[in-house]
């Protein structure tokens, strides 16, 4: 009497409200999750909020009810042990044909739910790793990293594989700070615009260097630049140089160059301020002698207690910090639209009053109503320009610009994204080679231009008839400057 009894008891664990609810809960997530996977397979979705319930709220909801199905039962084996005398766990006969049944059904059941799980499990690796994830759910916070993303030379590549990179230690690091993140967007309590430099950002060599290999870049590459000046005429400026990117190897080309502060026998570290635009302490150590050479700042001592605190070792990312979000100056990207013929130059001073509107506006709340300023301000200007259309498409280009490299939502433009290529609008590769950083024997930084690039052609088109390969002496095109005046100091990126 006592076998039917136990048996009868052991399936009539699942009849309890927290475990019907927990029944319900799980089956009823499960099948909406299998509906929802087929239709992602089939057309995908186009909302980035589906893939977060599909594949995290959905499965949540399912392991909640396993949850509350395995509490409804051990809570009913508790009672029904203390009215029945239950043993402590249930008894399991394969021989009794129904509880055979029972157990091939909950094996299939099983195997079908751990397919399901490990093709959830993977999309949702997948769904966490995706453009869509990075850039669209925080609509307001990520806008601006997404829509230079998106026109950056690294648009066709994940955000993953520069901001976690291959292996499981760095996956779960990211994952566990964007937890982090996920709290400040929701509580609003994150910072506009957001600070720069990212701190624990994963060296360049275990991301970068999977497709970027220093070791094999050597010599010269040719850059050609045009400039349009800000006056009535917009006069163009043209620059050709070759950049002397040099090599770290030996072995695969001359040694020397930009690329020779990554040199493998090399070390360089350095101590700045926290957004790493101001270094004033260097040191250089070679690393088959051991001997090194400190250089600090005769402008901007490095005080005497903060000589050993947060020594960095320079990466390719101190000087490439903009590789993928790069935030273009209205001076740049209005040259950039003239060259191409998007603005016409023929314009009377276009390039001063578009990059002077564009400034003007970066003041909107809202990137919607800075563009509309945008119009309104050059509108106004041009508005008695004989040719209409080519007032719209320099208008409409403008606009374009705005779009791609100002938002008012998260403070966020030029002005707070240093660019530590070159030297033009932040000191760059100034914040070292600034002739100031001396070491105790006298041995200073280099600070010539010819160090980094050989100027072969320079000036307005008419003037570009020959070309040196020995190099030009740099014309400024507003006339001679003072000598040791950094380009930084005058060049903001827009009008003054």
């Amino acid at each position: 009497m006592n076998e039917p009894k136990t048996r009868h008891s052991a399936s009539a664990l699942l009849q309890n409200w927290t475990s019907i609810a927990g029944i319900a809960l799980a089956a009823g997530g499960f099948f909406a999750a299998l509906c929802l996977i087929a239709f992602d397979f089939l057309r995908g979705f186009s909302s980035p909020y589906m893939g977060i319930l599909v594949y995290i709220l959905l499965p949540t909801l399912i392991w909640i009810g396993f949850v509350l199905i395995g509490l409804g039962m051990w809570l009913e084996h508790r009672r029904l042990k203390r009215m029945a005398g239950l043993p402590s766990l249930p008894s399991l006969d394969l021989n009794d044909p129904r509880q055979k049944r029972r157990f091939i059904a909950a094996i299939a059941g099983g195997f079908v739910f751990l397919m399901a799980t490990t093709v959830g499990s993977f999309k949702a690796y997948e769904f966490t790793d995706s453009v869509t994830f990075c850039g669209s759910l925080c609509h307001t916070v990520m806008n601006p990293e997404k829509v230079t993303y998106q026109n950056s030379p690294h648009a066709k590549v994940l955000c993953t594989a520069c901001h976690i990179g291959p292996g499981a230690s760095w996956f779960v690091r990211s994952k566990i700070s964007g937890l982090y993140q996920v709290y400040a967007v929701l509580t609003h309590s994150y910072e506009t615009p957001i600070p720069v430099p990212v701190k624990d950002l994963r060296p360049a060599r275990e991301t970068c260097e999977e497709c970027h290999w220093p070791d094999k870049f050597y010599g010269s590459v040719e850059r050609a630049y045009k400039h349009f000046l800000a006056d009535k005429d917009n006069t163009p400026w043209n620059l050709r140089l070759l950049v002397k990117v040099g090599g770290a190897n030996p072995s695969h080309g001359p040694v020397g160059g930009i690329h020779w502060h990554m040199l493998v026998a090399n070390k360089i570290e350095y101590i700045s301020d926290e957004t790493r635009q101001k270094i004033p302490w260097v040191r250089l150590t070679n690393l088959k002698d051991g001997r090194q050479i400190v250089y600090e700042s005769k402008d901007n001592p490095l005080p005497a207690d903060q000589r050993n605190k947060d020594i960095r070792v320079m990466d390719c990312i101190d000087c490439h910090n903009r590789p993928t979000h790069i935030f273009n100056p209205p001076n740049h990207a209005l040259d950039v639209a003239m060259w191409l013929n998007r603005i016409d130059p023929s314009i009377p001073n276009i390039k001063a009053n578009a990059s002077q509107a564009l400034v003007e506006s970066a003041g909107a709340p809202t990137k919607a109503q800075g563009v509309r300023q945008v119009d309104e301000k050059l509108g106004k200007i041009y508005a008695d320009y004989s040719d209409s259309p080519k007032i719209k498409q320099a208008i409409s280009a403008t606009q374009e610009v705005f779009s791609n490299n100002f938002f008012p939502e998260m403070k966020t433009s030029w002005k707070s994204r240093p660019d530590n290529i070159g030297h033009k609008i932040w000191p760059g590769c100034f914040r070292c080679h600034d002739g100031s950083h001396v070491s105790k024997d006298n041995q200073s930084i280099s600070n010539t231009c010819a160090s980094c690039h050989t100027i072969i052609a320079q000036g307005k088109d008419s003037e570009q008839t020959s070309v040196s390969l020995t190099g030009l002496e740099f014309d400024h095109p507003g006339g001679e400057i003072p000598e040791g005046t950094l380009c930084s100091e005058c060049h903001t990126g827009a009008p003054q």
